[in-house]
């Protein structure tokens, strides 16, 4: 009788095939994998390669979308294991998709200040450049009124 491996029966992707579909590059995968972030990926019993499941996979395009908003490791991590508990987490789930949106809007607050600041240095050195040395020293008095921002 000839013995079958799992990946005989369900469809299962290659390293290659998973980082194209993820956009996440290899070496993050193998990261992710050491680290416990994806569960335990089955090896090909012919090659030895690894071979990503559907349902890793799912988990893997879940990743990568937190990691593209930012998330850290272990922010994924309590998403994981709350995704795996269903929907009674759900509560917990928003929370924590929440609290990454309002630190996410404090860092576009803190870019949007250096945007500012940016634009007042180049329309200051643009006045200098003109010789509009008024122009330019009513620049200066706004870029100062900002500065403790930035430095915030």
């Amino acid at each position: 009788m000839k013995k079958t491996s799992i990946f005989e029966h369900q469809e299962s992707y290659t390293i290659h095939e998973v980082a194209q579909r993820s956009g996440l590059s290899i070496p993050t995968l193998r990261y992710y994998e050491e680290i416990g972030l994806v569960p335990d990926v089955g090896r090909d019993p012919s090659s030895g390669h690894r071979r990503y499941r559907a349902d890793t996979l799912q988990i893997i395009e879940s990743l990568a979308n937190l990691r593209a908003v930012g998330m850290s490791i272990e922010e994924m991590r309590t998403y994981l294991t709350l995704r795996e508990q269903g929907d009674e987490t759900a509560v917990e789930k928003r929370d924590l998709f929440q609290a990454h949106a309002e630190e996410v809007e404090k860092q576009m607050a803190r870019l949007r200040i250096h945007q500012r600041y940016l634009s007042l240095k180049v329309a200051y050195w643009d006045a200098r450049a003109r010789g509009d040395l008024d122009d330019a020293a009513r620049i200066a008095q706004e870029y100062e009124s900002i500065v403790k921002d930035l430095r915030s």
